[in-house]
């Protein structure tokens, strides 16, 4: 079965170490799962996207990404640390997607950022927001500092290891429901 592998860097810049990270992850989950993935960057695409302020305004590349968001069996979501949090661009995209597409779909969360003290960006941000969105997230995040990459290339061999268990986690999920998420709990009626 072929699943659908979508890396998404919420950075707003070319070169980027989010992006550089993304693309590692998603090259490890190809590697053990020999589906190739896409990468969609906002550092290009950020423009299409906020050209739509709500769906009903999606027209061209920018509903061309939020589909491919929405159709993923896997999602790869990266951010750069700003002001303590993701991006306000990645913020738009998942703004803007349909809700029901979400329920049980696996997510990878990473992070780059400065600075050590931020490495709880992928728990504390990153991890609420696909929590209201019902998807799952897998235990696995990976958080890089700029020490972590040379010539926007990951080198550290704890976060490569990081990397590895997040794309073996990964690849398990799309294993256990054959790239469909698992139905949304039903909630019980009030009575």
């Amino acid at each position: 079965m072929t699943f659908s592998i979508l890396g998404l860097s919420g950075s707003l810049t070319r070169p980027s170490r989010t992006t550089a990270l993304v693309r590692r992850i998603l090259d490890a989950v190809a590697a053990r799962s020999g589906d190739q993935g896409n990468l969609i960057e906002l550092a290009v695409d950020a423009p299409h996207v906020f050209s739509a302020l709500n769906r009903g305004q999606l027209r061209g590349r920018a509903a061309e990404v939020i589909r491919a968001v929405e159709q993923a069996d896997l999602l790869i979501v990266g951010t750069p640390v700003y002001r303590a949090s993701y991006t306000g661009a990645l913020k738009h995209v998942f703004d803007l997607v349909d809700h029901a597409a979400f329920p049980g779909k696996p997510v990878v969360l990473c992070a780059t950022g400065g600075t050590p003290l931020h490495g709880l960006v992928t728990e504390h941000e990153m991890r609420p927001l696909f929590g209201f969105l019902n998807a799952l997230t897998l235990p696995t995040t990976v958080y890089a500092i700029e020490p972590d990459f040379a010539d926007h290339r990951l080198v550290n061999a704890k976060t490569i290891a990081r990397v590895e268990r997040a794309a073996a986690e990964a690849v398990e999920q799309l294993a256990r429901f054959g790239g469909n998420a698992p139905p949304a709990p039903r909630l019980a009626a009030a009575g």
